[in-house]
């Protein structure tokens, strides 16, 4: 099966696409959606130059697509067409874990582009999966959070013993209901590592972020 992989930069969708690999799926392109001035992902606020270094360590195209919410939907199903169109594709691979909204919302936009939504992550344990994403080889860095974990979470690389310390506290280890989103720097996937630019961080909204240099935006 040829499929899109909803590519967030995270360890999620990065762990879905390496499982959805091992399970014989061959991938063909990457989607992400932006903000609406098309310079970072709406997700977790990565610049356009670090998506394209991730998808050129995949030796894969990525589409870029910036979306208001109001409009996200709707782009998202015009984009599942064309890709579809183009790449021959069967399925789109997300890296949600168990909130049910969530896969009702990516079966109802596959539905309407005629592929399959795949969720290689579907209702496994959070904290086994962290462990997992780790001892598969998946490098990630802690790039946002919310206002309980705090900025100097920021920065941080996910490791076996930050996520039970997280978990110690409350928050979901994986993140799952957006307490934090993480950036891949390395993985099985890529030819290698990523090459960051340098960050300051910033509280916006009760939420912390990395803010990247400016250079990395263009």
């Amino acid at each position: 099966m040829n499929f899109v992989t909803s590519w967030s930069g995270g360890k999620d969708s990065c762990y879905a696409m390496m499982k959805a690999v091992k399970s014989g799926f061959k991938p063909k392109v990457l989607l992400n959606m932006m903000n609406e001035n098309g310079k970072i992902s709406r997700s977790h606020g990565l610049p356009l130059s670090i998506l394209h270094q991730q998808a050129q360590r995949m030796q894969l195209p990525i589409e870029t697509v910036p979306a208001t919410w109001g409009d996200y939907e709707e782009k998202f199903i015009g984009v599942l067409k064309k890709l579809k169109a183009t790449f021959d594709l069967d399925a789109a691979v997300f890296g949600d874990i168990d909130l049910q909204p969530h896969k009702d919302w990516e079966d109802k936009v596959c539905d309407a582009a005629g592929i399959e939504a795949v969720l290689p992550l579907w209702q496994q344990d959070r904290i086994n999966l962290v462990n997992e994403m780790i001892e598969s080889g998946i490098i990630t860095m802690i790039v946002s959070c919310n206002i309980t974990m705090g900025e100097s979470y920021l920065g941080q690389i996910l490791t076996k013993e930050l996520a039970q310390q997280l978990a110690a506290k409350g928050i979901d280890p994986c993140g799952e209901n957006g307490e934090f989103h993480t950036l891949v720097i390395n993985c099985p996937l890529f030819t290698e590592k990523i090459a960051l630019p340098t960050f300051s961080t910033a509280i916006h909204e009760n939420y912390c972020f990395v803010v990247w240099d400016e250079e990395s935006k263009n």
